[in-house]
């Protein structure tokens, strides 16, 4: 633990003593608002991209109107809200790891539910994909408690092949938005739009390129507002339905028709479920390191059910499975700002976002080329953290070359040929025509092959890294 500043001054992560002169650690350090408020203002910048993608692409995907894009993005951000608010202040010894954590929809799970959107009819899509959510959540629930048994099955050789993954495999999604979003459009390409997201592409990487502080970590954010500005002049940018959208509203409990429970489609999601544990398990862990905070296995555990609790409630009001948000680990390394209080009020600040529908109305506002721009950087980013996930799983070992090379190559097929796999039942298309389940699935059976049947004594040096 950290000791007392013996300065006159004290930084960010020095504890501060009480009334009673005993020293508060940084994590329970509640800061005044002068320091609070910008402390959490870089939080929602870092995760409000994060939080809003997921039901952007969901949304686009199954033809919501503008009306279904603005619930859908109040949903997600207010079970983001409480999911930050559980995790981080904590309710007893049931959940919460009172870390400086987010929890939000993670980008993991588009993929999946893409591809059960695909198979399922008409009008379906949603209730398909909440179904499985719900069973996802409860899955959660139910292995959280034992999970540190299973860790060792997902080394960084399985989760560096499935992050990477997620980034590749939805870089089709950006692309799309780039052209102007609607394929079946008569303009769909047309040279307006691939100008104006590569404008915002631009502008992003100027920002962060000549940016400083805090004005760098939101370039993503500044290149979509700069982007949507420079659309009004040539009639890009849509804002006709912010009028009809309501200032403020709950979300209707399954206001998008009752779950559907398709076999297929739940095992699809547990396997995305257990990856997002590993994530989570794995920013637990590096964040208690960061802030000088042992992480035990109960404090993994409250955690993890904090995840179970969100992704089961979340299909409820219209929100996808949770997870951790590694960008936001970021923040607090680089800030050094280690109070789970910042994290606290800028999930309460989520909360209040998806208490008002009109506010999540201004994100689906932006035009499609502009978010095609920005969503090359966000999900391009994606696929480099698994690269460098990948980059400590000891890739000098031939086994862990070959594991990641098929692996890989399983996920990329049904991307590569989407009618791969068209002559398969409709529940093995539903599993392999997510390049992401395909490749994790591929990934752990390797890793069972190569490093738990047999190979004990290799285990040791094939798998150090995890």
């Amino acid at each position: 633990m950290a000791q007392p500043a013996t300065g006159p001054a004290k930084g960010p992560c020095t504890p501060s003593p009480t009334a009673a002169g005993t020293a508060v650690h940084p994590v329970d350090e509640k800061l005044p608002p002068s320091r609070l408020v910008p402390a959490a203002l870089q939080h929602i910048a870092a995760m409000y991209a994060g939080v809003v993608t997921p039901p952007l692409i969901i949304g686009q995907a199954v033809g919501l109107d503008a009306a279904g894009m603005t619930r859908l993005i109040a949903a997600s951000l207010l079970i983001a809200g409480l999911a930050t608010l559980l995790q981080t202040l904590g309710a007893g010894r049931f959940a919460g790891n009172r870390l400086p954590f987010v929890n939000a929809a993670s980008s993991a799970g588009i993929a999946p539910m893409l591809a059960i959107a695909e198979t399922s009819a008409p009008g379906r899509q949603l209730p398909a994909i909440y179904g499985a959510v719900l069973v996802a959540g409860v899955f959660c629930l139910a292995v959280g408690p034992f999970f540190g048994r299973l860790l060792r099955f997902f080394p960084p050789l399985v989760t560096g092949v499935v992050i990477t993954l997620i980034g590749v495999t939805l870089m089709p999604v950006p692309v799309g938005w780039a052209q102007g979003g609607d394929a079946t459009a008569d303009d769909f390409g047309a040279m307006k739009y691939l100008a104006l997201a590569a404008f915002t592409l631009v502008v992003i990487l100027l920002i962060q390129r000549f940016g400083r502080g805090f004005v760098k970590q939101v370039a993503l954010l500044a290149g979509m507002f700069v982007g949507t500005v420079a659309a009004i002049p040539f009639g890009l940018a849509d804002f006709s339905a912010l009028g009809s959208a309501p200032v403020a509203a709950l979300p209707t409990p399954f206001a998008f028709g009752p779950p559907e429970f398709q076999p297929a489609a739940i095992l699809s999601l547990c396997i995305v479920m257990l990856v997002l544990m590993t994530e989570s398990s794995a920013g637990m862990l590096a964040l208690g390191e960061i802030c000088d905070r042992r992480t035990d296995g109960p404090t993994i555990t409250r955690g993890l059910r904090t995840d179970g609790i969100a992704t089961l409630l979340g299909p409820v009001f219209g929100g996808f499975p949770t997870s951790a948000f590694a960008q936001n680990v970021g923040v607090v390394s680089l800030t050094r700002v280690r109070s789970r209080y910042v994290v606290a009020a800028a999930g309460g600040a989520l909360l209040i976002l998806g208490a008002f529908p009109v506010l999540g109305a201004v994100v689906s506002l932006v035009p499609m080329p502009v978010l095609g721009g920005a969503g090359i950087v966000l999900f391009g980013s994606i696929a480099v953290s698994g690269i460098r996930t990948l980059s400590e799983a000891g890739l000098d070992d031939s086994s862990n070359i070959i594991l990641v090379a098929v692996a890989l190559g399983a996920g990329i097929i049904p991307l590569a040929a989407p009618a791969f796999y068209a002559g398969f039942p409709s529940w093995a298309q539903t599993v392999l025509g997510s390049g992401i389940s395909a490749g994790a699935l591929v990934a752990v059976l390797l890793n069972l092959f190569f490093h738990h049947l047999g190979t004990h004594s290799r285990n040791a040096v094939a798998l150090k890294s995890s």
